[in-house]
Formats: structure tokens, C-alpha cells, sequence
């Protein structure tokens, strides 16, 4: 299973990635929502975590938030400001800047994980 690294008060702490439902970057922090309800806040940038996250998973919906494409539930692209529904209830932004890259990485992610469902079920 793969983890992240993340300084927690003077140690390290290993993260399992599946876990991550979105972050939430703060100037210099960076807030981490997971599947249990949990929160946790790092000092660290969430461009410097993202470059250490699977970029086929994680997708930028806006500068501040960066979401697991796994726990992606609805898309209301229709009325701005454009956002997404995830599984633990939050709804997150989608700027119109990042809109287009956003919604074909999403499409992308849709493909693969229709493709090794078929390969599952074959």
C-alpha cells in the first residue's frame, strides 16, 4: 500500500495515499481530510505534497484544493461556481482556469478504472 510522509509534531509519520479524501492548502499549510472523518494539518505547501502524490489519482480542482479522483461522487458543471460532490459529504470548487485540465483527468481516471474493472470481471 502507498504511503506519504509527513512531519507530525517533531516525528515522521507514515500516511496511507487511499486514505486522503481532498486537500486544503493554507499559505504554508496544508489541511488533510480523510475517510474516517479525520483532519490533520501539516506545514508544508500543498504543491510540494501534491509532486509527491500519484498525479493520476489527484487531481488540482482549484489553487487551494486537491482531490482523490476515488471519493469523487457528482459533477455540477453546469452553474458557476462549477463544483464537485465527494463521498464524505464535502463539496469543493472547481475554478474555471483549472476547469478543462480538471474534467479531462477526471475523464481519464473514468477510463482506466472502466478498463480494470473489465479486466477484474474477465
Amino acid at each position: 500500500m502507498a504511503e506519504l510522509t509527513l512531519p507530525f509534531w517533531g516525528y515522521r509519520k507514515p500516511m496511507p495515499i487511499h486514505r486522503i479524501v481532498r486537500l486544503e492548502g493554507e499559505g504554508n499549510y496544508t489541511h488533510f481530510y480523510f475517510n474516517d472523518g479525520t483532519k490533520l494539518i501539516v506545514s508544508l505547501t500543498l504543491k510540494r505534497i501534491e509532486s509527491r502524490l500519484p498525479a493520476n489519482v489527484f487531481a488540482r480542482s482549484h489553487k487551494k484544493n486537491l482531490i482523490n479522483l476515488l471519493y469523487l461522487r457528482e459533477i455540477r458543471p453546469k452553474r458557476h461556481p462549477y463544483m464537485v460532490g465527494l463521498s464524505n459529504g464535502d463539496y469543493v470548487e472547481v475554478s474555471r482556469r483549472k476547469a478543462a485540465q480538471f474534467y479531462q483527468q477526471v475523464e481519464t481516471f473514468q477510463q482506466e478504472m472502466n478498463l480494470l474493472r473489465n479486466i477484474a470481471v474477465a
